[in-house]
């Protein structure tokens, strides 16, 4: 499929890489045109200079930029070059609301939007490994899955648009509450005296068990955050979760409790840590 690739940053530039490999024809645009050229060099694939450019005579068009601002103005930009029947696809986390908007301009363009939010951070990226949860049209959506394929171990739709970018709040509160309790028990293990390396082996093959214990908890105990998920895009993506709920009526206690350790952590200068680094507010 000839598809257009918008967003290069640490997500987008392996997940457009994936695709050229899959034999995909692929286009690129980044903000910074320098890296834009850079992975046209790496990969074979075309780089220009305008999203506009890019996007021309494409069918499927990829967005993987900032929050509901940058979506908005590169669709605005992409929809009036875009081919009538054409799908954009944003792995952005977004709110759902962004979302619907969205879908809606690109219907009145003939075109379709589906929100694909993405689990498995940089590392899904790089190995191809992402988990993608989709909301849009279901005959868009069958169109477009055996592409974005190409970087993903797992894709579900989830319903219409925006249930993607739901679906995601849910995959974020767990992760925060999973984090804090990492963080408490590890914090609590140092302080009674125990090996750290030996809690973990006894308690991460049971009940307790998660991918943020299996894969944190040494980094953590070693106070190691400059990797991973950053704590400034994880309060984003709680900002969104709790603006959500405020409109639904659920109630996130404990997410947002756990959003202003993170403030926390920010004023420490965590901004760019590893969402891990709440153990780093309980050790100071």
């Amino acid at each position: 499929m000839k598809t257009a690739f918008i967003g290069l940053g640490v997500m987008g530039y392996p997940m457009a890489g994936h695709l050229k490999a899959a034999g995909h024809e692929v286009s690129v645009f980044n903000r910074s045109p320098e890296k834009a050229r850079r992975w046209a060099v790496e990969h074979g694939g075309a780089a220009f200079e305008t999203v506009e450019e890019t996007v021309a005579g494409c069918d499927l068009i990829v967005l993987c930029v900032g929050d509901d601002d940058d979506v908005r103005g590169v669709v605005a930009r992409a929809l009036p070059a875009m081919s009538k029947g054409a799908v954009i696809v944003d792995h952005t986390t977004t709110s759902a609301t962004v979302a619907r908007e969205m879908a809606d301009l690109a219907a009145q363009s003939g075109c379709f939007f589906i929100d694909a939010p993405v689990s498995g951070g940089q590392a899904g990226a790089v190995n191809g490994q992402l988990t993608i949860m989709a909301g849009g049209d279901a005959a868009a959506f069958a169109r477009i899955e055996p592409v974005i394929n190409a970087y993903a171990k797992a894709i579900r739709r989830m319903g219409e648009v925006g249930t993607g970018q739901l679906t995601k709040m849910c995959n974020q509160i767990a992760i925060a509450g999973l984090v804090q309790g990492v963080a408490e028990a590890l914090h609590f293990a140092k302080r009674a005296g125990l090996p750290t390396d030996d809690v973990l082996a006894a308690i991460s093959k049971g009940a307790a068990q998660s991918w943020q214990m299996e894969n944190r908890w040494a980094t953590m105990a070693q106070g190691k955050f400059d990797f991973g998920f950053a704590v400034d895009w994880m309060r984003k993506d709680l900002g969104i979760a709790l603006e959500e709920a405020g409109r639904n009526g659920a109630n996130l206690e404990s997410t947002a409790m756990i959003d202003q350790f993170y403030a926390e952590v920010q004023a420490m200068g965590g901004h760019r840590w590893d969402t891990s680094s709440l153990v780093a507010r309980l050790e100071t």
